[in-house]
């Protein structure tokens, strides 16, 4: 497999966030293979550009997704909950089940 990806770190951080909203940066990190100050870095851009609310749970922070805001000015208008559906599971899953079994495993 190629050392370069079609979605940016942005792009994946956003499809894992869908995928677990109440994971930790230093989950995001390990998936996306980045420092957690990378992670950070990415979080904020998210939430000071509106595409993720960040809402303090305790001593977790949950992240929402904007779906409805538009993803850029490329023509056609999309939607962030349009580029979620087309490239993955947007089905949220709890914090306690962060592996999921895959063809082969069990």
């Amino acid at each position: 497999m190629p050392g370069w990806n079609f979605l940016t770190n942005h792009a994946r951080a956003l499809l894992f966030i869908a995928d677990q909203p109440d994971a930790r940066l230093r989950d995001l990190g390990e998936h996306l293979g980045v420092t957690e100050r990378t992670v950070y870095g990415i979080v904020v851009d998210l939430t000071d550009a509106g595409y993720v609310v960040k809402e303090r749970d305790g001593r977790r922070n949950r992240y929402h997704i904007q779906e409805h805001l538009p993803l850029d000015d490329v023509g056609r208008v999309r939607t962030i909950g349009e580029l979620l559906g087309l490239l993955g599971d947007t089905e949220p899953v709890s914090a306690a089940t962060t592996t999921r079994a895959g063809p082969g495993r069990s």
